[in-house]
């Protein structure tokens, strides 16, 4: 077998790999040295930037298989027969802390599927709760620099923290999940997973439904304490990462069970809860989950930057059958996570082997830009419409329309019956158990008892209290407890 030729970036041979040219032995750098200067120039952009949020994360390969009839509420291909596989790709994250940082923290997990479909890429974008901490997208950047690194101090502050969720009272359901028995996975293959926005449904009759996706896992919930994952983090940073790699690799391919609740569009309206706000649940009783499908996870990245760094994941990205719904933070990232791709990635990352389309071939009139690889051939036009056989719109719109009225505005939401920001929330206290409830109480008085200003901690206190009376209680016992140690 004869010895592959190492190169350079243009392909011609390196005769000299160990030794830079120099004038003389011993003399200064030569700049006609092409080789040196290609290899360092080239590794000084060998990092993008890392993603704001979700920076840390792990994915896979795998399928998506149907496993029940679904088509009376949507006509969308890769869901149109049992027993039909598409095949997908997955990423799980971290939200607050950088590409360094570690698996076994307590946060959100991100939950991102790229289905594969014959009719064009569909992403899911959701994370390991059915709920977030905010309502409108405006409030986004701010929160995320509230749980960010501090730029005096250069880290995590639990002032910073602790001051906006107490000025976002509809923070107080998510910060139930948070510091819950789930904040903090055992793993990525014993997490659900949620598509937490609300999304539209079409059928092929037109008829229109909203709908909430649940990826339950199949491995069963496992959770571990805040003394657990300290204890994880200090034996290895990437657990999450060495457990997913390491299960598919052995042949223990994790899969999660996806139902949905589904909502005819027409009950929207005068729903009990806001069915768009994403600061809340529909509870199973008014819609019960209903069976979709299984996904499997079999195959693990060659490369990690290429297809888990370089992924890109956008809610925005349909297929005929599906479509947004008026949640005003799917609204907005409708926009966001496209344009965050084109700053990491370029205009053009929709054409690397991660991001693109799989099933079926894109064909537009997008040119040019770094980093482009699709030209099309001498006979296609650049333009549309033309007299040349270039592609063509449909006509077909891939959802149903949503009606709107009123006037343009800075506008609240819409206030429904049950619309305060801390029923849900107090619900959830309520489920728990007593020793899930002591959990509970010491996650958030550990946090909250770190704070500096009184203030901040009495109104966030008073989100507690207005949830349920004995949490807010528990919790300022306990948060008073450690302040006067």
């Amino acid at each position: 077998m004869s010895k592959r030729v190492l190169t350079t970036e243009s392909g011609a041979p390196v005769a000299d790999n160990q030794n830079s040219a120099t004038a003389g032995v011993g003399g200064p750098l030569l700049l006609q040295d092409q080789h040196l200067l290609e290899k360092l120039a080239r590794f000084n952009r060998e990092r993008i930037p890392e993603r704001v949020v979700h920076a840390r994360g792990s994915g896979a390969y795998g399928y998506f298989e149907v496993t029940d009839d679904v088509t009376g509420f949507t006509k969308a291909d890769f869901l149109s027969e049992v027993g039909r596989k598409t095949e997908l790709f997955i990423r799980f994250s971290t939200v607050a802390d950088s590409l360094g940082g570690a698996d076994a923290v307590r946060d959100p997990r991100g939950f991102a599927v790229k289905f594969y479909t014959e009719e064009g890429n569909y992403d899911l974008v959701g994370n390991n709760t059915p709920v977030f901490f905010i309502k409108d997208p405006i409030k986004f950047p701010d929160f995320i620099h509230s749980q960010k690194r501090d730029p005096f101090t250069g880290k995590q502050e639990a002032d910073n923290v602790w001051d906006f969720w107490a000025h976002a009272p509809e923070a107080t359901h998510q910060i139930t999940w948070l510091m819950g028995d789930r904040g903090i996975p055992a793993s990525y293959r014993h997490m659900n997973g949620y598509g937490s926005h609300t999304y539209q449904w079409t059928n092929e009759a037109g008829e229109a439904f909203f709908v909430k996706y649940h990826f339950k896992t199949n491995q069963g919930v496992r959770s571990l304490s805040a003394d657990q994952a300290a204890e994880l983090v200090g034996k290895d940073a990437n657990s999450h990462q060495t457990d997913l790699l390491q299960a598919i690799e052995r042949g223990v391919n994790p899969s999660w069970t996806l139902y949905v609740q589904v909502m005819p569009a027409a009950e929207a309206a005068e729903y009990r809860f806001n069915p768009f706000d994403l600061t809340k649940v529909w509870p199973h009783a008014d819609y019960p989950l209903q069976r979709v499908g299984r996904m499997v996870l079999d195959r693990n990245p060659d490369n990690v930057f290429a297809e888990v760094e370089q992924a890109a994941f956008s809610p925005n990205n349909f297929v005929p059958g599906i479509g947004p719904s008026p949640d005003k933070m799917l609204q907005g990232r409708l926009f966001a996570y496209a344009d965050a791709h084109r700053y990491r990635l370029g205009v053009n990352h929709t054409q690397l082997p991660v991001n693109a389309p799989r099933a079926t071939v894109a064909d537009n009139y997008g040119r040019d830009g770094a980093h482009a690889t699709r030209y099309g051939s001498r006979y296609d036009k650049n333009y549309e419409p033309n007299s040349y056989q270039g592609p063509a719109q449909t006509d077909a719109p891939l959802s149903a329309p949503l009606a709107i009225h009123g006037w343009t505005g800075a506008h609240a939401a819409p206030q429904h019956t049950k619309d305060d920001d801390f029923f849900q929330a107090g619900e959830l206290y309520r489920l728990m158990s007593e020793e899930e409830k002591s959990r509970l109480i010491a996650n958030i008085a550990g946090g909250l008892a770190q704070v500096s200003r009184e203030d901040v901690i009495e109104k966030n206190l008073a989100h507690f209290a207005a949830a349920d009376a004995e949490y807010g209680k528990r919790v300022e016992e306990a948060v008073r407890a450690l302040r006067e140690d």
